[in-house]
C-alpha cells in the first residue's frame, strides 16, 4: 500500500520556543506550516529565567503585552551573585544599563509560556500534529525533502516540505541522526534541581532577582523566583564533583545547599515540592546549522550551559532569525545550504559571545569583581552580554577578559553544509 502523503511549505520539528517563533513568523507571512509536536501542552520545561533581550523576539511575535498582563510571570529587574562565603554583591540592574522597557524580564513557568508561543503560532496560520514522532527525514538524494511522521491520530505518513526546520531542542534529531553532534567538552557539567514553596523570598524590584550563588569548585546554585510562592533552584557542578559520594541526587543536592549559606538560609523556612531533577553533559554545537533544504534552530543546533539563562532567548531569537532566512530563501525558489550562510554566521557569533563569557566564568583565576576593578570602562560590555545583547563585536571586551581568563577560541564548526565532504 502506498504511504500516505502531505504536503506543506515548510515542516518544523517541534513546537517549543524555537519552533513555536519560527512558525509564527513564517505563517504570518502566508507560508503554509506544520508543526509536528511529540508532548501534549501544557508540559513541563526548567529555563525559567528570561533575559531582558527577549522583548525583541517576543514583540516581533506581538506577545509582549500578553506575558506582561499574564499570572505565570515574576516581573525581573536584575541578576545577582553570592560569593562562596554567602555574601551577596550588589544587583545588576537592567535599568541601570538601559531606559527602554525590557529593562523589565520576567521569571515565566514554561509549561504556560510555552504554550502560549504555540497557541501564538496557531492564532497565526500555523498546522499542528500532535502527539506525533518523526521517524526519519525524507530525502532526495542530498536534499531534505520532509519528514516521515508517526501520528497517534493519522498514522504513518509522509510530510513533504519546501524546507523542514529542525527545532527538536536537546533531542536535537538532525544532529543525533547524521552524526553531526559535537560536544564542548570543557563545558559538560551536570545539574540536579527541584522546586520549594515557602521559601525566602526578597522584596521591592529585587523579588523577582536571578540569584547565582558559588560553591567552592565553580560550581553554582540557581534561584529563581516563581509565581504561587514557589522557587526553582539547582546545583550545578561537574560530575565528577557532584558525584563524589553518592549518586542519589537527594543526598547530593542537600549536601551541596549545606555548603552555601545563603541558599541553606533562603530554603530553611520552605518545603521541597516534586522530585529532584537531573540533566548532564548539556553543552554541544551541531557541526552543521543546515543542509540542502534543512535549517537547526535553537537548542537543537547549538546548546550552552545555562548559568546566564541564555537558552530561551537564544531559541526565540534563533527561531525569528531561522524563520526570515527560510522566508527569503522560499521567495527566492533556492533552500540550498549556501542561503543559510549568513543566517549561521549571525547566531553562531552570538552564542560564541555568550560561550566566551560562560568559560571565563568556571575559570578559577577569574571574578567578576576583581575584573570589574581592573576594568570599570567594560562594565557596559559585561552588562550587555547579561542583558542578551549577543549580536555585537564583543572581541576587546574579552581581550581584557582574557588577562584574568583563559578565553577559549572560537568553535570552527557549525556552518552549512555546503558540498559532500562539508
Amino acid at each position: 500500500m502506498a504511504q500516505a502523503r502531505r504536503k506543506t511549505d515548510v515542516a518544523i520539528i517541534g513546537a517549543g520556543p524555537a519552533g513555536s517563533a519560527a512558525a509564527a513568523v513564517l505563517a504570518e507571512k502566508g507560508r503554509r506550516v506544520t508543526l509536528v509536536e511529540r508532548e501534549t501542552f501544557p508540559r513541563y520545561r526548567v529555563g525559567e529565567s528570561l533575559v531582558p533581550y527577549c522583548w525583541y523576539p517576543l514583540d516581533r511575535l506581538g506577545l509582549v503585552s500578553r506575558v506582561r498582563d499574564s499570572s505565570f510571570v515574576v516581573p525581573k529587574h536584575s541578576v545577582q551573585f553570592v560569593s562562596v562565603d554567602g555574601e551577596q554583591s550588589t544587583p545588576f540592574y537592567f535599568q541601570d544599563h538601559t531606559d527602554h522597557e525590557s529593562a523589565t524580564t520576567w521569571q515565566v513557568v514554561r509549561s504556560e509560556f510555552d504554550a502560549l508561543l504555540l497557541d501564538n503560532a496557531l492564532d497565526k496560520g500555523a498546522e499542528l500534529v500532535r502527539p506525533a514522532t518523526v521517524r526519519d527525514f525524507l530525502r532526495d538524494g542530498r536534499r531534505f525533502t520532509g519528514l516521515r511522521v508517526d501520528s497517534k491520530d493519522e498514522g504513518e505518513f509522509d510530510l513533504e516540505a519546501k524546507v523542514t526546520l529542525d527545532a527538536s531542542g536537546r533531542d536535537a534529531f538532525a544532529q543525533l541522526r547524521n552524526g553531526w553532534r559535537v560536544p564542548d567538552r570543557k563545558l559538560c557539567k551536570m545539574a540536579i534541581w527541584t522546586y520549594y514553596r515557602g521559601a525566602k523570598r526578597q522584596t521591592g524590584r529585587d523579588e523577582g532577582a536571578t540569584t547565582i550563588a558559588y560553591l567552592p569548585y565553580k560550581g553554582w546554585f540557581w534561584y529563581i523566583p516563581l509565581p504561587e510562592d514557589t522557587v526553582s533552584v539547582g546545583v550545578v557542578a561537574d560530575r565528577d564533583e557532584l558525584f563524589r559520594e553518592t549518586r542519589d541526587p537527594k543526598t547530593i543536592f542537600h549536601r551541596e545547599v549545606e555548603a552555601q549559606r545563603w541558599i541553606a538560609e533562603r530554603l530553611e523556612p520552605g518545603v521541597q515540592e516534586g522530585e529532584y531533577r537531573v540533566t548532564s553533559d548539556f553543552s554541544y554545537r551541531s557541526r552543521h546549522c543546515a543542509a540542502d533544504g534543512l535549517v537547526l534552530l535553537g537548542d537543537a543546533l547549538a546548546f550552552l550551559d545555562p548559568v546566564f539563562s541564555s537558552g530561551v532567548y537564544l531559541a526565540l531569537q534563533g527561531g525569528v532569525m531561522a524563520a526570515d532566512a527560510a522566508q527569503s530563501a522560499l521567495d527566492a525558489g533556492d533552500v540550498s545550504a549556501g542561503r543559510f550562510v549568513e543566517y549561521g554566521e549571525r547566531f553562531l557569533t552570538g552564542v560564541e559571545s555568550m560561550r566566551r563569557l560562560v568559560h571565563a566564568f568556571y575559570d578559577h583565576a577569574f571574578s567578576f569583581g576583581d575584573f570589574l576593578k581592573a576594568h570599570p570602562d567594560k562594565h557596559f560590555d559585561l552588562t550587555d552580554c547579561l542583558v542578551g545583547n549577543l549580536f555585537r563585536d564583543f572581541d576587546p571586551f574579552f581581550e581584557a577578559v582574557g588577562e584574568f581568563a583563559e578565553i577559549p577560541e572560537p568553535l570552527a564548526h557549525g556552518h552549512p553544509l555546503v558540498d559532500e565532504n562539508g
